[in-house]
């Protein structure tokens, strides 16, 4: 008796249980039903404005990166070898004229030997005296016939041998004056100090570099420009740099390069930067060169969409399904952008919310896209 109730019980748990199954199988059908009417009766995804192509004036820049370098920089060193530094008068930083005194070596070697060539000089132009007096009283007995021919010759000769001496002390002479101007390290041009190498006590060979100066203290920006863009270059043009704090200084194109790198396929565009604080040789910035400004049909860039790596448009057809639209993309200004290629000038497109739409969605358009449009 037991044994039938217990089947029983489970019996009437499974005719309950199919029951339900049923019951929300038939709930699920008449849902789909519904929302397949609804969708049948064409209820809009979105209200949408919408918004046509403007024809409008964009300015074209280009965009490039690269380094502020020196324009010019000179390396000064020493001229002469084996004396000390006693004097550094500049550093890091410094503005410096031309002829400015930046350094000095020990002079009074140099000043001894000095003093010694001049009374060398001296002595060989005593010597010519000598030797000339002597070949003009040979000369004068050469006519009358008192003395041979032979001794003649000999007093000219020494007379001239006097006289190379002469040009010989004047050379050691003026080498030492040589030597005692280079103990004087001068700028060589105006400039800025970039590198000083010079220490106080140390002796320094001939060649070793003691300063390096930017010359005129001018600053140049060596723009890394992609080959297909250095067409469109030409001397002179404006340049705008954003320096690392964000400040922006001017610049006019001077050059182009002749080669482009092998490697990057860019060209270097050389601009000088007009004078500003914030640059400095090294820096690597960015900036746009101005090429002026022409026409464009443009959008709002809030109608455009990216989507797996295209760019695309949500364009409003005849009943009012959107029809996802590939279109090509070119200058921005501001809140606008450049529609090359996609769409004719009389298509409407979404103009905003478009990242909501799928292709094919239905909408409906809002009062003030007439108006958008309009404009």
């Amino acid at each position: 008796m037991n044994t039938f109730r217990k089947l029983a019980l489970v019996a009437a748990t499974a005719l309950a249980g199919a029951a339900l199954v049923a019951a929300l199988t038939s709930a699920d059908e008449a849902t789909s039903v519904v929302s397949h009417a609804t969708r049948g009766a064409g209820q809009p995804a979105l209200a949408v404005a919408a918004t046509t192509l403007t024809r409008d004036t964009i300015p074209t820049r280009i965009a490039a990166s690269g380094n502020i370098q020196p324009w010019q920089e000179a390396s000064i060193g020493a001229e002469a070898n084996g004396l000390r530094l006693v004097e550094v008068r500049v550093n890091v930083g410094d503005r410096v004229r031309r002829g400015q005194l930046l350094a000095r070596f020990a002079a009074e070697t140099v000043e001894a030997e000095l003093a010694q060539a001049r009374a060398a000089l001296g002595e060989a132009e005593v010597l010519l005296a000598e030797a000339a007096g002597k070949a003009r009283r040979a000369r004068r007995l050469a006519e009358s016939g008192a003395m041979a021919l032979q001794e003649i010759e000999q007093q000219v000769s020494a007379e001239h041998a006097a006289a190379a001496r002469v040009e010989a002390a004047r050379a050691v002479l003026a080498t030492q004056a040589l030597r005692l101007a280079q103990t004087r390290i001068v700028a060589p041009d105006d400039g800025i100090v970039s590198l000083r190498a010079a220490t106080v006590g140390a002796v320094a060979p001939a060649g070793q570099e003691l300063f390096r100066l930017i010359r005129g203290g001018r600053l140049e920006w060596r723009a890394e420009v992609a080959g297909r863009d250095l067409d469109l270059l030409r001397p002179g043009q404006v340049v705008n740099v954003t320096l690392a704090g964000g400040q922006m200084v001017g610049g006019r194109l001077r050059m182009l390069a002749p080669a482009i790198d092998l490697q990057t396929r860019n060209g270097l565009a050389y601009v000088d930067l007009a004078p500003h604080p914030g640059a400095r040789a090294g820096m690597f910035v960015r900036g746009e060169f101005d090429l002026g400004e022409s026409a464009a049909e443009t959008l709002p860039q809030s109608a455009t969409l990216l989507r797996e790596g295209f760019s695309y448009v949500m364009r409003i057809g005849r009943d009012s399904r959107v029809v996802q639209t590939r279109v090509a993309l070119g200058r921005r200004s501001g809140d606008r952008i450049e529609i090359l290629d996609g769409l004719s000038i009389q298509d409407r497109v979404v103009a905003a919310g478009v990242a909501f739409l799928g292709d094919g969605d239905l909408v409906r358009v809002t009062p003030d896209a007439g108006q958008q449009a309009r404009r």
